[in-house]
């Protein structure tokens, strides 16, 4: 390992500033902008945002999830409530949700409360999935330890037998979650390091906006 040194690896970021008056009153408003004008720069996966959780000793984890859409103001993704993530959430329901996109030198941070979204919504969503996703979600039970890639790869088969017409149930573990926002942070890379951050924080009747220090 004493040959991994990137103390050299650098680059500046000049691409574009952020200015109060650039900003919206509504965070969400300025999410779905920068998720937009990063879809349009080019970035292969805009929606992919990294899930920070931790456990009930306080043990952080973290991954890539793919964030949905808004419901009442919270960010929202799917997944399955057996993998660590769901075992985190059920036992310490807060998160930290991270977007970076590199094209435009930007991220975004998003903190709060997390809770379950209604069945109706995780049905609706996953009847919308290309059907080699539905059966993978149901054969997998997600972070639990298989043999190998073909007993994997056979539970999938089984289920196309079982389901000819491609109509594989959601299984209840198989939910939505929603994070009630309480903090966002806007970041623009600028020159030589000295950025733009801009927090919003809601105070429990409007958002209080705050430029920070980089």
């Amino acid at each position: 390992m004493n040959q991994v040194d990137h103390r050299n690896t650098r680059r500046d970021y000049t691409r574009a500033e952020l200015r109060r008056s650039d900003l919206t009153p509504e965070p969400a408003q300025l999410l779905a902008r920068w998720l937009e004008e990063a879809r349009e720069a080019g970035n292969p996966d805009p929606t992919a945002m990294t899930l920070a959780t931790a456990d009930a000793d306080g043990q952080p984890s973290a991954r890539i999830v793919l964030f949905k859409h808004f419901e009442g103001e919270g960010l929202c993704w799917y997944t399955d409530s057996r993998s660590h993530k769901g075992r985190d959430l059920a036992e310490n329901p807060r998160a930290a949700l991270l977007f970076y996109w590199p094209e435009t030198e930007r991220q975004i941070r998003v903190e709060g409360s997390v809770s379950a979204l209604p069945a109706e919504l995780a049905d609706d969503y996953f009847s919308q999935r290309p059907g080699g996703s539905r059966l993978a979600a149901a054969a997998s039970l997600q972070s639990q330890p298989v043999d190998d890639r073909a007993t994997l790869e056979q539970r999938v088969k089984d289920l196309e037998q079982q389901y000819p017409d491609g109509n594989v149930p959601r299984d209840p573990a198989w939910i939505g979650y929603r994070l009630a926002p309480e903090l966002f942070e806007f970041w623009q890379g600028r020159a030589s390091r000295l950025h733009d951050r801009f927090t919003y924080h809601h105070n429990g009747e409007h958002w209080e906006i705050t430029r920070l220090m980089p």
